[in-house]
């Protein structure tokens, strides 16, 4: 792809997300997340590989089936309360359904089948963008109609995606599957934490994004595709390695390091509000997430290829 062609897309995809987080008017909104779309489809399909193709095809039919049921969802909601503000979603059956789109959109289980797929399609820069930028139009959304939005529905998808992403992450042997089960996983505790306190919802995405984009680099410094190949880091580079073995920790939530924070106020805010069987649920899958980082983590520092034997450190 030419530089200029490249460019005039990356520029789409931003005026996209920033359409839909600047727009009141759910029109607008929806052309945003369209203008979104149609723009990392190419972005996708660079590779001219059928497994991208078949990556780009899935993820326009997800993305063009979520914007059709946001849309759908405003247009019930302004056929009844005359608006089409989107502050002011009080229809309750127009708010359920908003909640299911916008589940679709972010990859919350139990819709969330299209992005491992996805991402294992495309190239690892292809699927750091969609795990990142790709979110933050629908988590606007989410937070401009938070006040609205079913609380009890948010709370089910938060738990469900959080325990799917970190049970669906353990038997996956390649890194972009296993980035995104844990992009679902996080996602899920964004959508706990979104009806509860705004706050601590901002905080979190930032927080993931922030690590995964370091992750992600590294990564694709090291040209990791499968949890075999993260073994050989260690011989290429030992910083890589060891800022490799820091950041999956951190993003798998592990005291002291900063992915724990937004878990740990998300789990205090819970008890808060009473939520105590929901509050251990979170944790107990927030485990199943460490545990595949724990994986991770080993291959990376503790082993040299192709054993997977301990090797004998000096330092």
């Amino acid at each position: 792809m030419s530089p200029t062609i490249y460019t005039i897309i990356l520029s789409s995809l931003a005026t996209g997300t920033i359409v839909t987080m600047t727009s009141f008017h759910w029109l607008m909104a929806w052309i945003g997340l369209e203008l979104n779309t149609l723009a990392i489809i190419p972005i996708i399909s660079t590779l001219h590989h059928p497994r991208s193709t078949e990556a780009a095809t899935k993820y326009f039919l997800t993305q063009a089936a979520a914007s059709a049921m946001i849309l759908f969802s405003s247009m019930i909601n302004a056929g009844n309360t005359g608006t089409w503000d989107i502050t002011q979603m009080s229809y309750a059956p127009s708010n359920i359904l908003l909640s299911l789109a916008l589940a679709l959109k972010l990859g919350l289980a139990p819709a969330h089948f299209w992005l491992p797929e996805v991402l294992q399609g495309s190239t690892l820069l292809t699927a750091l963008i969609m795990t990142t930028w790709q979110k933050l139009a629908p988590m606007s959304l989410i937070y401009m109609t938070m006040n609205n939005l079913p609380s009890t529905i948010q709370l089910k998808l938060g738990l469900t995606s959080s325990t799917m992403g970190g049970g669906s992450g353990l038997n996956q042997t390649q890194t972009r599957k296993i980035m995104a089960y844990s992009s679902i996983a996080h996602v899920g505790w964004m959508a706990m934490i979104a009806s509860i306190m705004s706050n601590i919802m901002i905080m979190n995405p930032m927080v993931y994004w922030m690590m995964t984009t370091a992750l992600f680099t590294s990564v694709i410094c090291s040209k990791s595709k499968t949890i075999q190949d993260t073994a050989t880091t260690w011989t290429t580079s030992r910083t890589l390695a060891i800022i490799m073995m820091l950041l999956l920790l951190s993003v798998g939530g592990l005291p002291p390091l900063t992915g724990f924070l937004p878990k740990w106020l998300v789990l205090e805010e819970l008890i808060m509000q009473n939520l105590i069987p929901m509050a251990t649920a979170m944790a107990m899958s927030a485990l199943l997430s460490l545990f595949f980082y724990l994986r991770l983590t080993y291959t990376t520092t503790l082993t040299l290829p192709p054993n997977t034997l301990q090797m004998k450190v000096k330092w």
